[in-house]
């Protein structure tokens, strides 16, 4: 696919160990890979975080890198694992211990989008899917490691701050036992990507600019915080999932009548979680 694996957008002058990054919302689709696969443009796009670039777009005025993916998780799913290699999918690749995710088919090379819809109606060469690996998987990993090097380097603490969106049906299932349906889910691994203090203080970002937040439920984080938070070392991941119906029409993948009126209010929040990662609040953020 021939396209940027990332686009990376720096501040004029960084000022916080807060990065943000979006794997999932690429839509550089290739007239090649849309006429390879079984689906329809508006299918395939939907397993995109789409739009959740425009959301973050403010991070590098608040003093903060964002980088996002160029190419869509159709094409690489940078949130797994580059061994992470279905065996249903992909020739010549053995079959491994049970991994639920490429169970699913949803491996570093997804075989299906939402709903379980097959991409492809037969099988991929292991030397493409490792051509997608090494061309697209590889630099975006690397930029994004760097970014926060540098940011552990200037500030002592690195916050990865990785974003993404969710189904609204995701959370169906909280709203029909009665209870209000979550917009923002926090996910930390249960603890082991992030300090709970730098949690608790994106958490309340979001519940001041109203919105519903829970944490680890169903979204606890996948491979980027499993690798990079590291909060023992300083390295803290938080994965961000967004309810896609406050911004979006899900079904036509475009934007609703709320998308600008949100993007302001987003705004304000990046602006709130970068103030974790400035000079005077590291202490409190590594307690």
């Amino acid at each position: 696919m021939p396209t940027a694996a990332y686009h990376l957008t720096l501040p004029d002058r960084r000022t916080t160990s807060v990065v943000f990054a979006s794997p999932h919302s690429g839509r550089a689709y290739s007239n090649a890979f849309l006429h390879r696969i079984a689906l329809d443009e508006r299918s395939v796009r939907s397993s995109e975080d789409a739009f959740v670039d425009q959301i973050f777009a403010s991070a590098p005025q608040a003093g903060a890198p964002l980088i996002c993916a160029g190419t869509p998780r159709a094409y690489v799913d940078l949130n797994r694992s580059d061994e992470e290699l279905d065996p249903a999918l992909i020739e010549g690749v053995a079959r491994q211990a049970h991994n639920p995710r490429i169970a699913s088919g949803l491996g570093v090379i997804p075989r299906v989008v939402a709903n379980g819809r097959a991409i492809y109606s037969g099988k991929l060469s292991l030397i493409e899917a490792r051509n997608r690996i090494d061309t697209v998987w590889r630099p975006y990993h690397a930029a994004l490691q760097a970014a926060l090097d540098e940011a552990h380097m200037m500030f002592g603490e690195a916050i990865l701050v990785d974003c993404h969106s969710m189904p609204h049906e995701a959370m169906d299932s909280v709203a029909q036992r009665g209870l209000r349906r979550p917009e923002i889910v926090l996910g930390d691994r249960f603890g082991a990507s992030a300090d709970a203090a730098v949690v608790d203080r994106i958490e309340a970002a979001f519940i001041r600019a109203g919105l519903v937040v829970t944490r680890n439920t169903p979204f606890a984080g996948a491979y980027i915080t499993q690798t990079y938070g590291r909060p023992g070392r300083r390295r803290h991941a938080v994965q961000v999932e967004i309810d896609r119906a406050l911004y979006m029409d899900e079904r036509l993948v475009r934007p609703n009548r709320n998308f600008e009126r949100f993007l302001d209010l987003m705004r304000g929040v990046v602006q709130e979680i970068t103030e974790i990662g400035r000079a005077e609040a590291m202490p409190l953020a590594a307690e």
